[in-house]
């Protein structure tokens, strides 16, 4: 490991329980920061009622932390609107945002157009399949960005357990994503879950970060701001676990494949590989190949948005 990194792991890797409440609420109001919780959501209709609840309950209404939630549902054909909505969350749909612009599938084109139906200064990413889910989370991520003036993305770290094995979740992470990153960004080495969803970043660094648009957003989004603003700006913070629903092993390969794809258009602009990915699965007469696109398609930084400038100055 860079010496580098492991000054950085000293330095920039904290716990939870580094940053008391009162602190990180003391910090926000002494900086006058905001702090939006975005919820990208597709079909996660037994999940996200209770995150948002437990959000609301913990970080709005006993803690003045978090001033809005909002869930953006990427077209759902369960009741996660529904849900939302009625545990307190804004729900805006994928397709109302920036209307001019047909959307693309993909988690990462949710997380950009976020950018536009919300205001805080700081922005906190959490996926809507969490399980068992903890306010920590939130406040893991936060704190760090109301405490320490010159950090500006924090991602979470955290086990992952797999049918009830610890440390065997994460999949994609241990055979694409970190290999990619200790052999080409070995600066990022010492993130622990390069690829997870829950982290928060200064609306100032997001605006001006291209977004992948699917599986690929968070690799892309490490190695982006690692070029922008330096290895010292960004961190992570230990909040404990995470449970949530566990993919299998050809969607894991799409997002791979995908990932791969991100991290590969950084590498070398030039000479680009075929962006389709073909799997197998056993059929009536046999293995049956099925061939899938790869995310190739990227969102310009925000600040490149016409609608969006015009909202900031407004």
């Amino acid at each position: 490991m860079l010496e580098e990194v492991e000054r950085w792991l000293a330095t920039r890797s904290w716990s939870v329980t580094d940053r008391p409440l009162h602190k990180i609420l003391a910090a926000k109001q002494r900086t006058g920061q905001s702090v939006s919780v975005v919820l990208p959501a597709l079909n996660e209709e037994e999940t996200v009622g209770d995150i948002v609840a437990v959000i609301r309950r913990d970080l709005m209404r006993r803690a003045p932390l978090v001033d809005e939630i909002v869930v953006v549902d990427s077209g759902s054909t369960d009741r996660t609107s529904e849900v939302a909505a009625a545990a307190g969350a804004q729900v805006v749909h994928r397709d109302a945002i920036l209307p001019r612009l047909p959307a693309a599938p993909g988690k990462g084109e949710v997380l950009w157009r976020s950018l536009l139906v919300t205001g805080g200064d700081i922005v906190c990413f959490v996926d809507a399949d969490l399980r068992e889910f903890s306010s920590d989370f939130v406040t893991g991520i936060v704190g760090p960005l109301l405490t320490e003036p010159d950090v500006d993305l924090v991602k979470a770290m955290y086990d992952r357990p797999l049918a009830g094995a610890a440390g065997q979740g994460g999949r994609v992470t241990e055979l694409m994503a970190r290999p990619l990153l200790n052999l080409h960004w070995p600066q990022l080495a010492g993130f622990v879950q390069p690829l997870g969803g829950e982290y928060a970043a200064r609306r100032s660094l997001l605006e001006r970060l291209p977004f992948p648009v699917g599986y690929g957003v968070e690799l892309g989004m490490l190695v982006d701001a690692l070029h922008l603003v330096g290895l010292d700006a960004l961190a992570q913070v230990d909040v404990g676990v995470r449970r949530h629903r566990h993919q299998d092993g050809q969607a894991l390969g799409r997002m791979a494949a995908a990932i791969y794809r991100t991290a590969q258009l950084r590498l070398a602009r030039g000479h680009l590989v075929r962006p389709s990915l073909t799997q197998f699965e056993r059929g009536e007469h046999g293995f049956e190949p099925h061939t899938y696109p790869v995310d190739t398609e990227e969102r310009p930084p925000m600040v490149q948005i016409t609608e969006y400038t015009t909202r900031r100055v407004a």
